[in-house]
């Protein structure tokens, strides 16, 4: 089954062609970052129309690469929520318009989906079940994976998401958009242990997160200290460590509490070498493994929504009735239909 994936969510704009056989064909991506930076942040009606102007070039270089013609495709996946409204919009209107011009099915792919499946794509991927970490800009939760399309929300952020921390703390520390990254450099230079930060809901008893609180603490100690660069890395680093600890300890909790001992990890965040060391260090303590997606896919891709829609697919899993365009910028994980025999 040959799949074109469309992912158009937020400010990558990311286009694949997935054979369920001979693998990944083609991808192409393209990233924002440079449109947005000026801004310091993501300005959604920037990023819908940089989608308009680039997804036919995109889609057309992936074909090329994968030799392929649209009548050559058995259908078209794309990121139908969540995201940026107008930015869903962009890629749900060309993926719906081509499938229907082709006579093929077109399925709308959950995001984070696309992310949570992402390892499989790997040379030594994780078998069913296992636990997920979703770890992002917007997301941070904590599932247990039965099998495609069977997902249980263990957890989640009740406020802002990890990677949203790292965005809001580096601006906090006067570092340029994209954040996050810049933070996790800047902290690789820095010492632990000079700034005491808090570690939210570390000992709540459950698998929830909060990082709202963290993200305070450090505009508190900024607000009360004269800087120079060596202290702003030092901050960074014990900002980094908090967030990595509370992640870590949730994690493991949820690996304990299931009897898992295989724990995904999927999302921006998921990159963060920090973070990989400490849940990869846990994670052997316990006898269980880690598995990650490749680098490259870690952050918004087509590869992700190519492959998911195709899982679906192969089975059995169609569009019901008439094709129509309609995205959900705000859609639950836990709410996607289940079709594992358990019916959880």
């Amino acid at each position: 089954m040959r799949v074109l994936g469309i992912e158009s969510s937020c400010d990558e704009t990311g286009v694949a062609v997935y054979d369920s056989q001979a693998g990944l064909l083609a991808q192409a991506l393209h990233t924002q970052v440079d449109l947005h930076a000026v801004y310091g942040g993501v300005v959604p009606e920037l990023a819908s129309r940089d989608h308009i102007r680039l997804l036919p070039a995109l889609i057309s270089q992936s074909l090329g690469e994968a030799g392929l013609a649209v009548a050559d495709l058995d259908a078209i996946g794309y990121t139908a929520g969540p995201g940026l409204a107008g930015a869903l919009l962009v890629g749900a209107s060309v993926a719906e318009a081509m499938a229907m011009a082709a006579g093929i099915p077109a399925l709308p792919v959950h995001h984070l989906e696309g992310h949570l499946l992402s390892p499989l794509l790997s040379d030594d991927p994780p078998a069913f079940p296992f636990i997920a970490l979703l770890v992002s800009g917007g997301h941070t939760q904590l599932m247990r994976v039965s099998e495609v399309g069977c997902y249980e929300l263990l957890g989640e952020t009740l406020d802002d998401a990890a990677g949203e921390a790292f965005d809001k703390t580096a601006k906090i520390l006067g570092l340029d958009y994209p954040g996050g990254p810049r933070l996790a450099a800047l902290a690789a230079h820095g010492e632990t242990g000079r700034f005491r930060l808090p570690r939210p809901l570390l000992h709540s008893g459950n698998l929830d997160f909060s990082f709202s609180g963290l993200k305070t603490a450090v505009l508190k100690v900024v607000s009360s200290q004269d800087w120079r660069a060596a202290r702003r890395a030092d901050l960074a680093a014990d900002f980094q460590q908090a967030v990595v600890d509370v992640l870590t300890a949730k994690a493991t909790a949820a690996l304990v509490r299931t009897g898992m001992r295989a724990l995904v990890v999927a999302g921006g965040v998921g990159a963060n070498l920090a973070l990989r060391a400490a849940l990869d260090a846990a994670a052997a303590r316990l006898g269980a493994r880690t598995y990650y997606p490749a680098p490259a896919l870690c952050t918004d891709n087509g590869v992700m929504i190519a492959f998911a829609a195709a899982q679906r697919l192969m089975r059995g899993e169609r569009p019901r009735g008439e094709a129509t365009i309609q995205v959900r910028p705000r859609w639950l994980l836990a709410g996607l239909s289940c079709p594992c025999p358990s019916g959880r």
